[in-house]
């Protein structure tokens, strides 16, 4: 072989002492037996040999691409959630084409459209668009956004993290409580979070109030309703669940601003899970999104790997940690290392 040049199949069949075809079906993943395929990756590994997966795409109508679509970059979800994406599809061997939207509709559909034009192997998305035009070709997996009935969606437990905040609050001392949320018109598997706490309070017998307003609104509404509800420098609610980790820290900020006393006057509970990237603790008391195990399940959909190929709706369990914003004791430090602090361990 000359060594000026990267090495090729036919080289590693010759030091192996197999048969063309055999290399050829050991590095497709076809059976073959295990004394063939351990001289065969021996022989690869001694020829620093490399498999070209973009020629081998090309041949088996494949590019080992798979395309994300997201919102944004700005917020710690979807940024953490695009990292555990990545690297999940990384160890899968397969190459990542992240499109970044702005939450524009119109920005949406022509990144599907650029995406499908690079010939992707599937789709990923995150999308606030509902008539969004999709080859049907082509593999499609959505989070928190649910299509139709074929198109897998997968989610955390929006409903259930809604109840364990209500009944977190409550068994906190809380006696009356409000959900305030802010988001997109649009519809989605997080406006749940409101039906579950209010399935909460009923079934707990407590007195409750929610206010819900749309992105275009601002949040100026919600801050008009909590200076008309403080009294005496105190608000009417001693217990608020906000429907995101962002909304709770403003809220915090807010009414700290008013001299009110968070968790002393006000015990606060958001929904995401947001770490401080400094030390790995939980920004704000909250219910906390399983981001890890929801980029593990959407990989598994898209790849095929799924043990559940039929089931469109993949729910994953949510837990409470506290972040200092109610008066329970803050959970440790959510990490797998101090290399990824937003890598949360479940469980608390």
């Amino acid at each position: 072989m000359n060594r000026s040049t990267q090495p090729t199949m036919k080289d590693v069949a010759r030091e192996a002492g197999v048969a063309l075809g055999t290399v050829s079906r050991v590095f497709n993943g076809f059976p073959v037996g295990e004394e063939y395929r351990r001289r065969v990756e021996a022989a690869a590994e001694k020829l620093n040999y490399r498999v070209n997966n973009y020629a081998r795409g090309l041949k088996m109508n494949k590019t080992n691409c798979i395309g994300l679509l997201m919102p944004s970059l700005k917020h710690p979800f979807f940024a953490v959630l695009i990292d555990e994406l990545t690297s999940c599809l990384t160890r899968h061997g397969y190459l990542t084409h992240v499109m970044i939207t702005n939450s524009d509709p119109e920005a949406e559909q022509k990144s599907f459209t650029l995406v499908e034009q690079n010939k992707v192997d599937g789709i990923i998305a995150l999308t606030y668009r509902p008539d969004i035009e999709v080859d049907p070709g082509i593999p499609l997996v959505s989070i928190d956004r649910r299509f139709n009935d074929w198109v897998p969606c997968v989610s955390s437990d929006n409903f259930h993290g809604g109840e364990l905040a209500a009944e977190k609050l409550v068994e906190l001392g809380c006696r009356k409580l409000l959900f305030l949320r802010i988001g997109p018109t649009l519809l989605s598997e997080a406006d749940k979070r409101g039906p579950g706490f209010e399935s909460a309070c009923r079934r707990l017998g407590v007195p409750y109030e929610m206010l819900m307003v749309n992105d275009e609104e601002t949040e100026a509404p919600i801050y008009r309703f909590l200076l008309e509800h403080l009294g005496a420098g105190k608000p009417d609610f001693d217990g608020i669940f906000c429907n995101t980790d962002g909304l709770a820290l403003r809220i915090c900020s807010f009414l700290r601003e008013q001299g009110v006393r968070i968790p002393e006057d006000v015990q606060i509970i958001g929904y995401d899970g947001i770490l401080n990237f400094a030390n790995g603790m939980y920004l704000c008391s909250t219910i906390v999104q399983p981001i890890l195990k929801m980029a593990e399940r959407s990989v598994d959909i898209i790849l095929g790997d799924d043990p559940h190929p039929d089931n469109s709706s993949h729910v994953l369990p949510v837990f409470y940690a506290s972040g200092g914003t109610t008066r329970d004791i803050p959970s440790p430090p959510a990490v797998a290392n101090i290399y990824n602090p937003f890598r949360a361990t479940e469980g608390n």
